[in-house]
């Protein structure tokens, strides 16, 4: 990797303890296991191998218009209509955040959180 990207944001969630209060370095540090990258403007990397060999299992991409979900498959992604990090939260759901957390994030995690509670309840 000559060159290197970085993503809009990335998360830890599955191993989060592992990197707990360490400064990341991924030559030892497993990959985010998520990475949401938008992409209003273009560039000649090409950002989905790049996080394919950096071994990173989740890309949530916006090209101006339209969100995708990829997950890594033996060393390529494959578009989905699921978040693998999330299963139970429809795709449309998903996109609501996001679209909530570009004007105000916490407002976009409250409304989220209530979402899941709200779901659970209905499942018990």
């Amino acid at each position: 990797l000559e060159r290197g990207a970085e993503p809009d944001n990335a998360y830890y969630i599955q191993n989060q303890a592992k990197v707990l209060g360490k400064r990341i370095n991924l030559t030892e540090d497993p990959p985010p296991d998520l990475v949401v990258e938008v992409d209003i403007t273009h560039t000649d990397i090409n950002k989905l191998a790049l996080y394919a060999r950096l071994g990173v299992p989740e890309l949530w991409r916006f090209n101006g218009q339209i969100w995708r979900i990829y997950r890594l498959d033996k060393g390529v992604y494959q578009e989905g209509e699921f978040s693998p990090t999330f299963p139970l939260v429809p795709k449309t759901k998903l996109y609501e955040f996001l679209a909530t957390a570009k004007e105000d994030e916490v407002r976009a995690e409250k409304n989220l959180r209530a979402w899941l509670v709200s779901q659970l309840a209905k499942n018990n």
